[in-house]
């Protein structure tokens, strides 16, 4: 009975679809149902063709879709090439690439990439970077971020900014982002003594900073001030500097030379083209305490054919120049109008870019002001070569040692303690 209510209801309920026809098995017999007499005949089934969609189904392949502009960046899933006979031939991209395109896609959303593999960040950044993902104002510098905390300079170990103060001033906060940097080229760059960069230089993340050029930089005795007090104070910021340009800054004078004493490291110092005042004076000084020695001859560290952008994000500050002279462009169009408003009698200022060169006339004129030190390999310096450059040196050695000794006599003098002194001294 429960079996033919169930039947009827089924051909009764939704008779008017056409479901097809029914089979029912009982006591090892199938049964088909037939819904025109709504009878059960004890028949053998006929194959008849049933079609599991309709005529009007239709299927269409979707890929990324979601994002068109994104689809359009994306490379597809497929790779196709062409054989001999002209035929395409199109094959699958691997599980590997197609990862490391949606990871690359997705950088900024990344927690961390500390105790990853170096291998495959530096795929990973390049991917990233193919995708101008550091060049995007937020979530480039927290993609940027994640790098440069996990690899340091394997990133970048050198940076070359000379004359590019307007990347600097658009893209500072990435610039800060960067760790373990050893050479540091800022010339030309007009920063002056209160730049946010400039302060950035005495933190911990920069103390690795072995090579620093500073030339051309409005710099003064107040800059050099606040520059060189962590290392005079605390002994840390740039502790571990070893080549210093501070050339074409005339507001430097021998009160800020006298803050670099605290470098005891420093190998090279060009502060040619400096306001001065006793050139000799501080010659000696920096003799004196530091070890260096004036160069008759211009030195190879100070060429700036050295410096230059290594590392894995070498291609992104280029894209950062790129993107700031494509923002400049619109302001060639202005030139037409310049020349309307010169033509007919109206004063209009134009400012120009001024580019820094590697020798000022200044430097010249006050003549060649850079130190090195004689005891080290590092320095190329074509004066070695010379015979007469020699005997100089070693004069100098002479000189510096008999004012080492009148320095020590002096002291000694200064320095007469009572026996009572002396008891008390070895006390301790």
């Amino acid at each position: 009975q429960s079996w033919s209510r169930g039947m009827s209801y089924c051909l009764h309920s939704e008779s008017h679809l056409d479901t097809g026809p029914i089979y029912v098995r009982e006591n090892g017999k199938l049964h088909v149902v037939n819904q025109g007499a709504g009878g059960i005949q004890n028949v053998t089934p006929k194959a008849r063709p049933f079609s599991l969609f309709s005529r009007s189904f239709s299927v269409e392949l979707c890929m990324n879709r979601e994002d068109d502009r994104a689809r359009r960046q994306r490379t597809d899933h497929f790779i196709f090439t062409y054989t001999k006979e002209g035929n395409l031939r199109y094959s699958a991209k691997s599980l590997f690439s197609l990862v490391l395109g949606y990871i690359s896609d997705n950088v900024d959303h990344i927690d961390s990439l500390i105790g990853f593999p170096e291998q495959i960040a530096e795929k990973l950044f390049s991917a990233a970077e193919a995708r101008q993902k550091f060049t995007e104002p937020v979530t480039g510098l927290r993609a940027l971020q994640k790098f440069t905390e996990a690899y340091g300079s394997l990133v970048l170990c050198s940076l070359c900014l000379r004359n590019r103060y307007l990347v600097i001033s658009e893209k500072l906060e990435e610039i800060k982002s960067f760790r373990e940097l050893t050479c540091l080229d800022l010339s030309c760059c007009k920063l002056g003594d209160e730049h946010e960069l400039l302060e950035h230089l005495t933190k911990e993340a920069l103390s690795s900073v072995k090579r620093l050029l500073l030339k051309d930089n409005s710099l003064s005795d107040a800059g050099l001030h606040r520059m060189t007090a962590p290392v005079r104070v605390l002994k840390k910021g740039l502790e571990n500097l070893l080549v210093l340009d501070l050339s074409c800054n005339p507001k430097i004078t021998d009160v800020g030379i006298g803050y670099l004493l605290s470098f005891k490291k420093l190998n090279c110092l060009d502060i040619s083209g400096t306001g001065l005042k006793d050139v000799d004076a501080v010659t000696k000084r920096l003799q004196m305490q530091i070890g260096l020695v004036h160069s008759k001859v211009p030195l190879k560290e100070f060429d700036h054919s050295n410096c230059k952008t290594e590392g894995w994000a070498e291609q992104t500050v280029l894209q950062w120049e790129q993107a700031v002279m494509e923002a400049m462009k619109p302001q060639d169009n202005l030139k037409s109008r310049v020349a309307t408003l010169h033509f007919y009698g109206k004063t209009h200022r134009i400012e120009e870019v001024v580019k820094c060169t590697l020798v000022e006339p200044e430097t010249k004129a006050s003549g060649n002001l850079q130190f090195y030190k004689e005891n080290i390999q590092n320095c190329h310096l074509p004066l070695k070569k010379e015979v007469a450059g020699s005997h100089e040196l070693k004069n100098n050695k002479k000189r510096a040692l008999a004012e080492q000794e009148t320095e020590r006599t002096s002291k000694q003098k200064h320095l007469c303690l009572t026996v009572e002194d002396w008891d008390l001294l070895n006390t301790y």
